[in-house]
């Protein structure tokens, strides 16, 4: 059986078709700068990108170029070879704690939930109403990013701000990245051979957020309101002083949106350093850059307060750490780093083991803490595709 995995973003969407229940990927694809003239797109099938160019002035274009790909390429013969779609959608509030058959009720709620989310779900909306109209009797999921961390307990996602603003406004921690954590907890789970683990998964790249897991659910995550809350990121800046805005506001003359707008953009590892990609930061270190030097140790130090503040809060409990997305699986030294300065909590790393795993070396995953270890470390490699295409599978095979 055949499904479509769908990330339809502002401008762009990525896909994936996968053979079920196999979960072997069949062909994949990124179509970017929808809406604009120089429109173009990826397609990978076999290990070979294959480019393609042409004006898509809407997701309604970017799709019939996703479904023309799938059949040009012979990865079905036939549309009706597609059993069912899962999207991903960013925000799903308080009503949905997990993913759920895409139906009226759930495209209205979409729809509500975008001022929360007004950068994706727009663009999450459009892809869904593009591939229904193509494939009206395909039965489409919808895999919320959010859902994952609606287990969090009251105290974890309440902010100390009028309770009035919780419950007229819907203000709380609703966190994101659920996907990964998700996909990150039950491979864990198979790893380690239990149901209620206890895990800290650092899901650190050009986006990061941390989470406990407490018993096999989400216990408290790093991201908030919004992606912007919580670690230092690419371009975000993370946990600020919120007078921040107000102050800057006065100083600049900017208004609110755009002062929000830096702290999204222009903020983060590229507001200090200049730099938005890790790799970037590193070569500039490389020749002595301080700035880049400074951002570097600032994102380090961050996402070490977390794993501390997350260790304290499953009182020292925890089965496992997890690294994992970009920086997680491939910064070797950024690992390093951070693990020599949880050193106080027994953490023991195997330098040799930690050299070893990385996306361009031979070996992808493990552990790369010694047996002296007072907590193993693993590298897991995320894959919230296929995290969105069991969740679809799923529901639509009712298995």
């Amino acid at each position: 059986m055949k499904f479509l995995c769908v990330n339809a973003g502002s401008s762009s969407l990525k896909f994936q078709l996968f053979e079920m229940p196999e979960e072997k990927v069949l062909i994949s694809g990124y179509i970017e700068k929808i809406g604009l003239e120089d429109s173009f797109w990826n397609t990978k099938v076999n290990g070979e990108k294959i480019r393609g160019e042409k004006y898509l002035k809407n997701h309604h274009d970017a799709v019939q170029v996703l479904l023309d790909e799938l059949i040009r390429h012979g990865a079905v013969k036939s549309l009706d070879e597609i059993k069912g779609v899962g999207h991903r959608v960013l925000h799903g509030g308080e009503k949905y704690s997990d993913s759920v058959l895409i139906d009226q009720d759930v495209i209205q709620s979409i729809r509500d939930l975008t001022k929360l989310g007004p950068l994706h779900h727009p663009g999450n909306l459009a892809g869904i109403e593009a591939l229904e109209e193509v494939l009206p009797n395909v039965p489409m999921v919808a895999v919320y990013d959010t859902a994952f961390h609606q287990s969090m307990p009251k105290r974890n996602y309440l902010y100390p701000v009028p309770y009035e603003w919780y419950q007229d406004y819907g203000v709380r921690k609703y966190g994101f990245h659920g996907t990964s954590h998700k996909y990150i907890t039950e491979t864990m789970k198979e790893k380690l051979g239990k149901e209620d683990v206890n895990l800290i998964i650092c899901h650190i790249g050009s986006g990061a957020s941390i989470s406990a897991i407490k018993d096999g659910k989400c216990y408290d995550t790093t991201m908030g309101l919004t992606p912007l809350d919580g670690l230092m990121m690419g371009t975000r800046s993370g946990s600020i002083d919120p007078s921040i805005l107000e102050y800057v506001c006065k100083e600049s003359h900017m208004s609110i949106e755009e002062v929000t707008n830096d702290l999204n953009k222009k903020s983060g590892l590229l507001g200090v350093s200049g730099y938005s990609d890790a790799r970037d930061v590193e070569d500039a270190m490389a020749k002595g850059d301080e700035n880049a030097i400074l951002a570097y140790e600032m994102y380090n130090d961050r996402v070490v307060k977390y794993i501390g503040e997350y260790f304290l809060k499953l009182g020292g409990k925890v089965d496992a750490i997890v690294f994992t997305a970009g920086v997680g699986e491939n910064g070797i030294e950024t690992r390093a780093d951070i693990l020599s300065s949880l050193a106080p909590l027994g953490i023991v790393i195997d330098e040799k083991e930690n050299n070893s795993i990385a996306s361009y070396r031979d070996k992808h995953e493990g552990v790369i803490t010694s047996k002296k270890s007072s907590i193993p470390v693993w590298v897991v490699p995320t894959n919230e595709e296929l995290m969105i295409i069991r969740d679809t599978y799923h529901i639509v095979c009712g298995k």
